[in-house]
């Protein structure tokens, strides 16, 4: 696998190409011979497989989609979101250093994965500029189509993004603002107020922060205890003068714990508090570091249970990240609401071990909102490479909203339909959930 590997070093090399260019999306390309083309509204798929061999290679490009401004949290949003539900991998990406070509950050990894005896390589391209980004998944289990994959991946050239004026780069960055709720009042007396770089949640004396993805911090550690210091150094530590009585204890196992504590003074008030930064590290990558913030170590221990060096019972600890959820107001919801999945999977069989074919799914869901009026689609590809079938369905209507937490359509496929909604936060933008489903706003 190791030639297979060493092609991504190439990316995006500046090369003229005679063969006849064409263009998805943002992106141009040359387009594969003798490789089969699966073309879908999200997605472009090519795949070339032998199957006397058991030999295969499958390289999607995708429509470019929302982002956050940073590129590496970008690349593991989409390797936590899509390669994992691709295929199982058991390592976190091995990286190639980032790359600038024209305006687009280039982040770029892979990582091999065995699942019922077949083992493949799977290699995320991630672009990322002017809060949008471009991915490019790889999977194979050969290097004999090295060639190919390496002349497809020269030829792509992405569209510049659009300039963002230098001193709009330099300014320091601000709470999500132009939303009707920034702060929750919970039945259970707690208040979540919207941030600058976190939630800040509040009952009586006690204060809790859900940090939002931070690059610097949430960067993989493979020793447990230096990611936590680091982390603490970065989220933690420049709040406060002094501190003392640390103690890093975190706890290994399947979803490792990250746990820290000390009494510290804080720079703004001048009082000494105890502070506690946990984080638990949930397989599909969706923890997020919470920093607990008391007036003195009981006081935490009577309200959040005291630490012990099992990875189960933290329950009380763990709900505090789900404070991180705002009302919705219908003003909130003009204009472009998108998610898009993809998954794919691959059979072997079970008496030669050759390829048994691949079965891919891919779906792209999109509400627009004007006014009091709603369109809705769905497109849906799914079935073995080479014989791809497509679905889809669209309505259109009214909206309304019941409550602030639900959201009413007129008609959704023949029938009208109420689902639960709300917002959650992440620096610069909002997630906008309907029916336990993520949206991220579209241009």
């Amino acid at each position: 696998m190791k030639k297979i590997l060493g092609c991504i070093v190439f990316l995006f090399t500046s090369i003229a190409v005679s063969a006849q260019k064409e263009t998805f999306d943002l992106t141009t390309y040359t387009a594969l011979k003798a490789w089969k083309k699966q073309p879908a509204e999200t997605a472009i798929q090519f795949t070339k497989e032998d199957e006397k061999k058991g030999t295969y290679c499958v390289i999607t490009l995708f429509k470019a989609v929302q982002a956050v401004p940073d590129s590496k949290e970008n690349f593991d949003i989409t390797w936590n979101s899509m390669v994992k539900e691709m295929v199982a991998v058991s390592t976190p990406p091995t990286m190639e250093a980032a790359e600038i070509n024209n305006g687009w950050e280039v982040q770029s990894g892979y990582a091999s994965f065995e699942k019922e005896g077949n083992k493949g390589v799977v290699i995320l391209i991630n672009s990322s500029a002017s809060n949008k980004m471009v991915n490019i998944i790889i999977l194979t289990n050969t290097d004999i189509y090295e060639k190919d994959m390496t002349a497809f991946i020269r030829s792509l050239s992405l569209k510049k993004p659009a300039s963002i004026p230098a001193e709009t780069k330099a300014a320091p960055a601000q709470p999500v603002t132009g939303f009707a709720f920034t702060s929750t009042n919970f039945d259970d007396g707690w208040t979540s107020t919207v941030q600058e770089d976190w939630i800040e949640v509040t009952k009586d004396n006690i204060k809790v922060l859900i940090h939002y993805p931070n690059k610097s911090a949430d960067e993989y550690n493979p020793v447990v205890m230096d990611g936590l210091k680091n982390a603490w150094n970065i989220l933690v530590a420049p709040k406060y003068s002094s501190a003392a009585n640390f103690e890093f204890k975190p706890i290994s196992g399947w979803q490792s714990i990250e746990f820290a504590e000390a009494d510290a003074v804080e720079k703004i008030s001048g009082k000494t508090v105890h502070v506690v930064l946990f984080k638990m590290n949930y397989s599909g990558g969706t923890g997020r570091y919470l920093e607990f913030i008391t007036a003195d170590k009981a006081s935490f221990e009577q309200e959040f249970d005291v630490y012990h060096k099992e990875t189960y019972g933290w329950e009380k600890t763990e709900k505090m990240i789900t404070y991180n959820k705002f009302a919705v107001a219908a003003s909130d919801l003009k204009g472009k609401w998108t998610n898009n999945f993809t998954g794919t999977q691959q059979y072997v069989n079970a008496y030669t071990g050759n390829s048994a074919g691949m079965d891919t799914h891919a779906s792209a869901q999109k509400y627009e909102f004007a006014g009091n009026t709603y369109k809705w689609e769905i497109a849906v590809a799914s079935g073995f490479v080479g014989n791809i079938k497509f679905q889809g369905a669209k309505s259109a209507g009214k909206f309304s909203l019941p409550n602030n937490w639900q959201v009413h359509f007129s008609d959704l496929e023949g029938k009208p339909k109420t689902y639960n909604t709300y917002f959650s936060c992440i620096k610069g933008g909002r997630i906008l959930w309907i029916d336990d489903t993520a949206f991220v706003k579209a241009d």
